[in-house]
């Protein structure tokens, strides 16, 4: 798994910190080697072609959330056919993928990696408004209130992670208390902040060939 993830972000060309805190440290294998993986051929010159610059951009945001094709398509066609009845496209995709509530598990530092956020919701471990919810997907809502369960928080997963939290930076549509382990939704995630490592706008080019 960890190699594969690796692999992904030397393929993309950027790294997508898929492995938590490896990926800050001199271990991650976009430091030792940043090279596209199997046997280097020779490039041809010139620019990529449009189709292939949209699939990497397309692999890029779709890995760097940890989804599969078919939940990445859905979400894109999702926000294509809200075309004309949204401000911004682009803005409310992300909106939809950052509301993810395995996204938001990692977005607050209960979890290291987005795929370490995914395992322990579907083991159960969050409250959402006081109601267990196992579902990675599941969307939240502004007011909503997330917490960890209390008799999880005793879990090895979670040693010194008040400690941890007190270096993590949280965005600005989450309130967390650092202390009790517990976050409110107070926003929106926006575009500006979130920073997605791909151009949004040829991901809609890509689905709607």
């Amino acid at each position: 798994m960890h190699y594969d993830q690796c692999k992904t972000c030397r393929r993309l060309g950027q790294k997508l910190f898929l492995k938590g805190d490896r990926c800050f440290s001199q271990k991650c294998a976009m430091v030792r080697n940043a090279n596209v993986p199997g046997p280097q051929k020779k490039r041809r010159g010139g620019a990529p072609s449009e189709y292939k610059k949209s699939l990497e951009e397309k692999q890029t945001l779709k890995k760097w959330y940890g989804l599969s094709e078919r939940q990445f398509k859905r979400y894109v066609k999702e926000t294509l056919a809200k075309m004309g009845k949204v401000d911004d496209v682009s803005a409310e995709l992300i909106r939809k993928l950052e509301k993810r509530l395995d996204n938001v598990i990692f977005r607050l530092g209960f979890a290291k990696s987005r795929v370490q956020a995914r395992q322990l919701v579907s083991h159960g471990y969050f409250l959402i408004n006081g109601k267990p919810v196992n579902i990675a997907s599941y969307q939240v809502m502004k007011d909503d209130a997330i917490a960890i369960k209390e008799h999880k928080k005793a879990k090895g997963i979670f040693k010194d992670l008040v400690n941890e939290l007190k270096r993590k930076e949280i965005p600005a549509w989450l309130s967390l208390n650092k202390d009790k382990l517990e976050a409110k939704t107070v926003g929106e995630p926006s575009l500006d902040e979130v920073k997605p490592p791909a151009e949004i706008s040829l991901i809609f080019e890509y689905y709607s060939r």
